[in-house]
């Protein structure tokens, strides 16, 4: 049975032609829509016209589709560029080794802001929403009420060449100032080929960079039997991204020491530090997180804002535009140049 006729072995839907050789427009067996049966016909026996063209299109108009929003997750280069030809965004460089605290400190950052418990800070936009919920996803599985053993998960990058940024927009609460950041959020393994093959194709990002991260954990600088090591690294890090800078003005560095809940690093292992990152000619401030806690007297979150307002607050006077000195009798002078001191 054709799907236009109802007797069987005809075949006039799709030949135009009846079994029992009547007119298909009378047969009283058809069973589709008179107009649509005469386009078929029309377009079986003669060149496809006008109307027979429109046998097999969609039966109805497709709607006008409204503008959908932006992709919510990492922006690429590209997007941080856009964004920089309009307003003002403070770019982060972020480094470190692998399970340094990196995604964590993030991952806490928009937890806090996203409630509204970031000291002197609130939420105001963003353009990645769904990229920081994927790395803050951990942390809001609980089992029993008891945290999960690992409240981020390790850093894979979809492209090895190039980073992938999380985007926040905050408004300081105290004023009406707003600050934009663009924050990679990068595996630890590039800051380890950093250091060990000298690997800084995929840094060149930093070079537009603000400020930069050098995530450490907190716990290696307080075990005697590892911190001289992990201050040597670091050492050589400061090495490498002085070399990556050249010549060029290198951004204020801030060693950003994490899992403060579990101790306080020495203040004797911070003045190596010190002394081992000015071997390279690199000055730095150091600043303790918490970026999640189990000790009562460490709140979670605890140094996120002091990051913060490190990281948007100018570290040194700007120059002035025309500076001036007073003149000197041995010197010569502009207008006694021209003869009319």
């Amino acid at each position: 049975m054709s799907n236009a006729c109802s007797l069987d072995g005809c075949t006039v839907g799709e030949t135009g032609r009846c079994a029992l050789e009547k007119d298909p427009v009378t047969c009283s067996n058809r069973v589709i829509e008179i107009g649509a049966l005469k386009r078929l016909m029309s377009s079986n026996d003669g060149p496809e016209d006008a109307e027979g063209a429109e046998i097999g299109a969609a039966v109805l108009i497709a709607p006008i589709e409204a503008p959908s929003f932006p992709s919510s997750t990492t922006l690429g280069s590209e997007d941080i560029d856009e964004m920089m030809a309009s307003r003002y965004v403070t770019v982060v460089g972020i480094l470190g080794d692998p399970d340094s605290g990196k995604t964590a400190c993030l991952a806490s950052l928009y937890l806090l802001v996203s409630q509204g418990k970031l000291d002197g800070w609130s939420f105001a936009d963003s353009r990645s929403l769904m990229g920081f919920e994927d790395i803050a996803r951990g942390a809001r599985r609980w089992n029993d009420g008891n945290p999960p053993q690992q409240m981020t998960v390790h850093t894979k990058m979809s492209d090895d060449r190039q980073p992938g940024f999380l985007h926040l927009r905050m408004k300081q609460n105290d004023g009406e100032r707003h600050i934009e950041l663009a924050l990679p959020d990068l595996p630890g393994e590039w800051t380890k080929d950093l250091v060990r093959t000298s690997r800084s194709d995929r840094f060149q990002f930093l070079r537009s960079a603000d400020i930069l991260w050098v995530m450490v954990d907190g716990r290696t600088l307080i075990d005697m039997q590892r911190r001289q090591g992990v201050v040597s690294r670091l050492g050589q890090l400061g090495g490498r991204l002085r070399a990556l800078f050249d010549n060029a003005i290198m951004p204020q560095l801030l060693i950003v020491t994490t899992h403060l809940d579990e101790g306080a690093v020495p203040e004797e292992t911070l003045t190596k530090l010190h002394s081992e990152l000015a071997k390279h000619k690199v000055f730095a401030k150091v600043v303790s997180v918490a970026s999640f806690s189990a000790n009562p007297d460490i709140k979670p979150g605890q140094g996120l804002a002091a990051l913060i307002d490190a990281s948007v607050t100018p570290h040194c006077a700007p120059p002035l535009f025309w500076p001036s000195k007073p003149l000197q009798a041995d010197t010569r002078a502009f207008l006694r140049y021209r003869g009319l001191q």
